[in-house]
């Protein structure tokens, strides 16, 4: 069983304030690194995954204190509401890919060992990566690479897909695949060509982007007065979309022609707990290479009027 290393654990618990008694929902449970240390401070928590495969591991600790549940962290206000938690004291989203996930082959999350394309956090349902390049077409393909991977030669790839389909090939390991990205884009800096691709296609086969924002609003609408909302981002992309959320909360106040001035903004108006995004120290990257591109931001939930 590969450990999973929660990042950012001391930064993230000391922003959430967790309070005695207090009700907390992590959105993205996995192993429950961080959530074990909001029950050691005597808090509840729901814990919301859809990998199957975590939610069995954490069952099988049985941490006291801890709802866990199967489902999408972009429900998960209707899951908080089902499980009788009108509002909460904070909420937690780590988002991205755990350790086991990468690390397990049969996941199909990492070129760097071959396994089946599949990359669904959930495996019971939805389309697989494979399924996506192996029949998507051009102008699908080169949307999803070049809005959610960001990758720059995202028609390149595209067509040479759509190319090689045509000429009878089928995509189905991550080995075979990066290495057919490889082939298109060529070495270049020190990331592996098939880097942005592949972000690429997991967040489209999990709906990260839709997930995300439904988790924003959901969390936002449980949130109680004077809760906190704490998210961690591994990607420029998801980090964008948190930050312009929590600030147009945050708001600005705006000068007055006839005097004065007024706040304006998205209510409910919160206030930012960072004012920039928290990142890992030296120690911790040393220790955990994939904290590295890791960002913290928290808000906490102003009066409601």
């Amino acid at each position: 069983m590969t450990r999973h290393v929660p990042v950012l654990l001391k930064e993230t618990i000391e922003a959430l304030a967790v309070k005695p008694a207090g009700r907390y929902v992590d959105g993205t449970l996995g192993r429950a690194g961080h959530t074990k240390e909001i029950l050691a401070r005597g808090g509840t928590v729901l814990g919301v995954d859809r990998d199957d495969q975590a939610l069995c591991e954490v069952a099988e600790e049985g941490l006291e204190g801890l709802v866990a549940v199967k489902g999408r962290h972009g429900d998960l206000a209707r899951l908080a509401r089902e499980n009788g938690w009108k509002d909460v004291d904070g909420i937690l989203l780590d988002l991205g890919v755990s350790s086991p996930q990468l690390d397990e082959a049969e996941r199909g999350f990492s070129f760097l060992r071959d396994g089946p394309l599949d990359m669904r956090m959930d495996r019971t349902c939805g389309p697989t990566a494979a399924d996506l390049v192996n029949s998507e077409g051009a102008d699908g393909l080169e949307e999803t690479f070049r809005t959610l991977g960001e990758e720059p030669k995202a028609r390149m790839v595209a067509k040479a897909i759509v190319k090689a389909r045509e000429a009878g090939t089928r995509f189905e390991t991550t080995k075979e695949f990066a290495d057919f990205v490889e082939r298109v884009l060529g070495r270049r800096g020190g990331h592996h060509p098939a880097t942005r691709v592949f972000q690429a296609l997991r967040m489209a086969v999990n709906d990260e982007m839709g997930e995300l924002e439904r988790a924003l609003e959901g969390g936002m609408e449980i949130l109680k007065p004077g809760g906190r909302f704490a998210v961690i981002t591994f990607e420029s992309l998801t980090d964008r979309v948190v930050k312009r959320f929590f600030a147009a909360h945050v708001g600005r106040m705006v000068s007055l022609q006839q005097g004065g001035e007024r706040w304006e903004g998205t209510l409910p108006r919160v206030r930012p707990v960072t004012r920039k995004a928290v990142t890992a120290g030296k120690e911790e990257m040393d220790l955990n290479p994939r904290s590295r591109s890791a960002k913290l931001r928290v808000i906490e939930k102003g009066d409601e009027t």
